[in-house]
This record gives C-alpha cells, structure tokens and sequence, in this order.
C-alpha cells in the first residue's frame, strides 16, 4: 500500500465526520483526534520497528517491551485510582504475564527469538492484558461500592476480608474474561481475526495463518485469566487496614 492509496482510505474518516455533523452527533473533534493519533502513532512506530528489525539488538527488543508495559500502566491506573498502589501492581501483573508467555513461547522453541516475534505478540499480550485490567478494575470499584454494606456485615461478624470481598472479587474476574471467552467461541464464524487476515491479505498459507492466530488465541486465554487473578488478589488487601476495617 502506498501514501497515496492511505490517503484515499481517509474516506472512511470522512463519512463518520459527515454524519456525525448531519445527525449533530458531537463526534468531530473525537474523530478527527482519533484519526490523526492513530496515523501520527503508527507511522512512528512503524519506522521505530524497521530500525529494531533491522538490528536484531536484544537491547532494543525489550526497550520496545518496556515501553509498551509503561504505556499500558499509565493508561489502565486511571481506572483504579482507588486502589491502593495500583501503578506497582499494574507493573507487576504485566510484567508477570509477558516474562510468563514469551518463556514458554522462546523456552519451548515455539517461536523464534527475534524481533519479528517477540515484539507484535508481546504488543498483543500487553495490550490484551491491559485491556482486561481496565475491564476489571471498572468492575471491581463499582462491586465494592455496590456491596459495601455486605461488606462491613461480613467483617462485623468475624470474617475475614478475603471472606468479606470474595463474592465481588469472583465477579469481577468472571466479568472481565467474559468478553475473551465468548469471542474465541464464536472465532472463525462471526469474524476472521486481525492477525489471521493480515498473513492472508500478505499472502501467507491460509492454513499456516489459522495456526498463527490459533496460537495467538490461546495466548490472550491465559492472559485474560491471568491478568484479573493476579490483579484482584494483589489489590484487594490494600482495601482494609491493619484492623480489618474497610477503607472509605
């Protein structure tokens, strides 16, 4: 594809813009940000990956890594203000899932350990994860808020706040990793995944592409668990104090 074919596709940015001001919408300004972000964005990256490409320095590799595990905790804190420390453990929970991951992927021969690997499926494990952070602390905040009074009873009765917040903790979790599940159920029928359809447009195997994105699925499964897991149970002792009281 060349710039000039990109800058037709803009037409795509047009015909929302369009509506959006015949309907009164309100969507222009967001839409126009979104489209300039978006190209401005991946064009740099895609000159920054073609330098890292280019080198094969395993320096550069986890810089880039790095970098997308910053990103993702700067962008998914937001959402747990609340809670905590939640910037560590944020940091500690991708971190956890990516070395998790890329082990089994490079330390079973699975994948090659270059930077055309390691650098988009670590971009979509960190991603996935940090999407799936931002679904359970939304989650979360609103159980605990919700069931406070539960609770409080439960902790006045002698309980634990493990027992306290067990039942809002399971919620959230299961919340979350809904969405990943029941789209990997209906994977292949309702829609081709990005990654299946990018090797095919490139003219890659069909088949090799369906093993691709088939061990990209299986990867994101494991990430949606255990993103929530490990961030419910790291945040939620920092909601008590020292006396098992509920903080406000």
């Amino acid at each position: 594809m060349s710039y000039l074919t990109l800058s037709i596709s803009l037409l795509f940015v047009i015909i929302p813009l369009v509506l959006s001001k015949t309907l009164n919408l309100g969507l222009e300004k967001d839409t126009t940000i979104a489209a300039i972000r978006s190209i401005v964005q991946l064009l740099a990256v895609g000159y920054v990956l073609q330098f890292v490409f280019d080198s094969e320095n395993m320096v550069y590799i986890l810089l880039m890594v790095v970098l997308m595990i910053a990103a993702a905790t700067h962008n998914a804190q937001k959402k747990g203000v609340a809670i905590k420390g939640i910037i560590w453990k944020l940091i500690v929970t991708f971190t956890f899932v990516e070395v998790l991951t890329q082990g089994i992927l490079l330390g079973l021969g699975i994948t090659p350990p270059t930077a055309q690997y390691i650098i988009p499926i670590s971009g979509m494990v960190v991603g996935n994860s940090m999407v799936l952070a931002i679904l359970f602390l939304n989650r979360f905040t609103s159980e605990i808020e919700t069931h406070q009074d539960k609770t409080e009873l439960i902790l006045s009765l002698g309980g634990t706040p493990k027992q306290a917040i067990h039942s809002q903790l399971i919620a959230s979790i299961q919340a979350s990793t809904i969405p990943t599940i029941e789209s990997q159920k209906t994977i292949g029928l309702v829609q081709l995944p990005g990654m299946m359809s990018g090797q095919i447009i490139a003219g890659a195997d069909p088949v090799q592409a369906v093993l691709f994105q088939l061990l990209v699925l299986f990867l994101l499964l494991t990430t949606a668990v255990l993103t929530s897991i490990m961030l419910g149970y790291l945040s939620y002792p920092t909601l008590f104090n020292q006396r098992m009281q509920l903080l406000k």
